[in-house]
């Protein structure tokens, strides 16, 4: 035998232990994840979502493509590594450039638009450990592609405050802002670089970088020497285009008739490239002041293009950090419900019944009758080409008319009978409909 492969009694062994900054899940922690995935998978199918998976592991082009150089989560925090084949690939850091992918991959933009999808599931980044901060974390996103209507914009922050709500957390903070779309973002950029060309010798090394590679990373930094400056920048919501003034202006009517209160926070511009138009963060006021964002998302309008689409594709989403939500001050484990199929198809038609929209869905939903729906659509003859594409048995209709008289006409798709119903009686009206 050769003494040379002849293992030393000497080599010492390492403890076999999990690496920096992630965990076993296990027992009642366990329960506690599935419970929330449950109830926000169930919140997320009864508003008309569907359900989708993305690989774990990714090109790592499509990140740098997605969310872009210059951020952190590209410069800092991602798990890149070359395959034995010679491939470039990474642990997926977040999970819209991934769904973004499947749905061109996939062939979702032949399907009515938009596509409302739902995912949950592990992400990474080299982040630096703390609690409610992992290097393996989990979250739960909600994506609607294929519209720029704000009242989809409505939807993911109803969406995401509801999910929250529901896992016992009362005390919410939503935060807004706009950054405008690409033509009058460069006006508002040229701007912020301008102000802070003046102020270089006042903040930190990673602002004078970011004022290279991506301005509007600016106004992200945490940085305590560099807040004095940050509070004194331009804001972008000043140098909105007239589109973009209506599509916000749209927004805040929804939260307001929704009863959602907001504030506009002018330094709010989340940590990616691909963002335009809203951008939105919920934390916990129970928390403290210093609390974590549990939520956030936005518009993300040219992230089709960034990807190597020959057009742009609107779309927005938000996505809940699980991890942070579920040690929150307050939080609670949800139960979970059976699921069903969708009963109902839900029909709008009017700007007035689109704000009375989610208020529908939501009686539909604590009666625990399934819908689906396209809210983003205007014509009839649209909305019923789908509801029959379904096979529904039902659709609710609600018009200018129903949404003054707080009606809505329930059709039975089989027999093409219908009639008015109010709508505070129709969650009890359809639950006994066979």
């Amino acid at each position: 035998m050769n003494p040379e492969k002849i293992p030393s009694e000497k080599t010492e062994k390492k403890d076999s232990r999990t690496l920096k900054g992630m965990r076993d899940i296990f027992g009642d922690e366990y329960y506690a994840y599935q419970g929330f995935y449950e109830k926000a998978t169930e919140i997320a199918i009864y508003y008309g979502f569907q359900p989708i998976e993305t690989p774990v592991l990714e090109e790592e082009s499509l990140f740098i493509s997605g969310v872009g150089e210059g951020t952190d989560i590209v410069d800092k925090e991602i798990y890149a590594f070359k395959t034995k084949g010679g491939d470039r690939v990474a642990l997926r850091p977040e999970g819209t450039v991934s769904i973004m992918r499947a749905y061109f991959e996939n062939g979702f933009q032949s399907q009515p638009q938009p596509v409302m999808l739902y995912f949950y599931g592990p992400l990474f980044r080299h982040d630096k450990p703390q609690r409610g901060r992992y290097r393996e974390f989990r979250q739960f996103d909600l994506e609607i592609i294929g519209t720029s209507k704000s009242i989809a914009d409505a939807m993911i922050i109803k969406l995401s405050l509801l999910i929250l709500e529901e896992a016992g957390l009362k005390n919410l903070k939503l935060e807004l802002n706009s950054i405008g779309d690409k033509e009058c973002r460069t006006e508002y950029r040229k701007e912020l670089v301008s102000y802070y060309k003046k102020h270089l010798k006042d903040v930190c090394g990673d602002c004078r970088e970011r004022l290279k590679t991506n301005p509007l990373r600016l106004l992200d930094c945490k940085n305590p020497e560099c807040q004095p400056i940050k509070n004194e920048a331009p804001n972008a919501i000043s140098f909105l285009c007239t589109p973009c003034k209506a599509h916000f202006k749209e927004l805040l009517e929804y939260l307001e008739m929704m009863e959602i209160t907001y504030e506009i926070n002018h330094n709010l511009v989340r940590g990616l490239d691909y963002y335009s138009r809203t951008v939105f963060e919920i934390s916990n006021r129970d928390d403290g002041p210093e609390a974590s964002a549990l939520a956030g998302g936005g518009r993300y309008d040219y992230l089709a293009r960034r990807l190597g689409s020959k057009r742009d594709t609107p779309a927005v989403g938000g996505a809940i950090g699980v991890d942070r939500v579920l040690l929150s001050t307050g939080a609670t484990t949800p139960h979970s419900r059976l699921l069903k199929k969708p009963k109902v198809f839900f029909i709008q038609l009017s700007f007035d019944a689109k704000l009375k929209s989610m208020q529908v869905i939501e009686i539909l939903r604590k009666a625990k009758v399934p819908l689906a729906q396209s809210i983003s659509k205007d014509s009839l003859a649209t909305q019923l080409a789908i509801a029959e594409r379904l096979k529904v048995p039902y659709t609710i209709i609600l018009g200018q008319r129903e949404a003054l008289e707080n009606t809505v006409i329930v059709r039975n798709m089989n027999n093409r009978s219908q009639e008015v119903m109010p709508i505070k009686e129709l969650g009890e009206y359809l639950k006994n409909l066979k």
